[in-house]
């Protein structure tokens, strides 16, 4: 690495530019990549011409993700482990946390059905105060999450890879004691990585585990939810609303029953928008840039065996 700063190049040229200038502030030199020790990558979906460039240039050491979310490029990650790699892992994690508040009480008081309404109706509600909540996905979402939902008393389960101990959280339960985590629960919000365990993990049998009058709140991936078990589980289960950020399929079409439920919220994955991500993401960069430079440990590490 020069003296003068590391010479690192934004690529696809064009495609989310201001990241140019993020990597500058951080002290980089911007370069071509023929030229570059550290690339920041810009698109959310190219697989194929990233691994193109990773080929063509073998001298590049690290490499920065745009986003938190890296499923398009897990196996070019793996292909080239012995890269340095890192996301935008908890870049976003405070507009996505404020969006699974605004959905999980806007569920359990009925604020779904009642928005939809166009005469009075009767009573509905469930208290988020003193709830039995569950957070599935143990990272910055949960962390802010948790934040948020201190003044609510909640008690709050977190389900994540590697138990240990969250501000916040009541316990904190590994992956294999999801069961146990979600019987009993008032609310459960999805908040973790998509790999091929996480895939499907929340199906018709794990909903009839939750409390009578249960919200389900999805901001990580539509995945990880059998999109076909939500109806049955509101209409005979369990389940008394779902709050999703995303779908699968996603986009949701147009004239799927999940429209046409009062019970149901879907937002177009806005729970980051451009106008709240453009910032954060420059920050990140700017402050990795800054650190690779020093020598010290980067923001959000991907860890190629676990894919996320």
């Amino acid at each position: 690495m020069s003296a003068a700063g590391p010479r690192v190049t934004v690529q696809p040229a064009g495609v989310r530019g201001f990241l140019a200038e993020a990597a500058a502030a951080g002290g980089g030199r911007v370069v071509d990549p023929k030229d570059a020790e550290a690339l920041v990558w810009t698109e959310v979906e190219d697989a194929d011409g990233l691994a193109e460039l990773l080929d063509a240039q073998p001298q590049l050491g690290w490499i920065q993700l745009p986003f938190a979310g890296i499923e398009p490029y897990v196996d070019v990650v793996r292909a080239h482990a012995d890269r340095t790699w890192s996301c935008g892992k908890g870049v976003y994690a405070e507009p996505v946390a404020e969006h699974a508040l605004a959905l999980l009480l806007a569920g359990r008081r009925g604020l779904d059905r009642f928005a939809r309404r166009q005469g009075w109706s009767r009573q509905y509600g469930h208290n988020l105060l003193r709830a039995n909540v569950t957070i599935v996905g143990g990272g910055g979402i949960a962390e802010s999450l948790l934040r948020l939902l201190g003044p609510f008393g909640c008690e709050v389960t977190v389900v994540r890879t590697t138990p240990r101990p969250m501000d916040g959280a009541a316990r904190v339960l590994a992956s294999d004691q999801l069961d146990e985590a979600l019987a009993g629960a008032d609310a459960v919000v999805l908040a973790l990585p998509l790999v091929a365990e996480t895939t499907g993990l929340i199906d018709r049998r794990r909903l009839d585990l939750l409390a009578p009058g249960a919200a389900l709140v999805n901001v990580a991936r539509g995945a990880h939810v059998v999109t076909d078990d939500l109806i049955p589980a509101l209409d005979d289960g369990p389940l008394a609303s779902v709050g999703v950020d995303v779908t699968d399929p996603e986009p949701l079409p147009d004239g799927h029953p999940l429209w046409d439920r009062p019970d149901v919220i879907v937002t177009p994955h806005t729970a980051n928008t451009a106008e709240m991500a453009l910032p954060l993401l420059s920050a990140r960069v700017t402050e990795n840039v800054r650190r690779y430079a020093a020598g010290e440990p980067l923001l959000g590490p991907v860890d190629p065996a676990l894919g996320y």
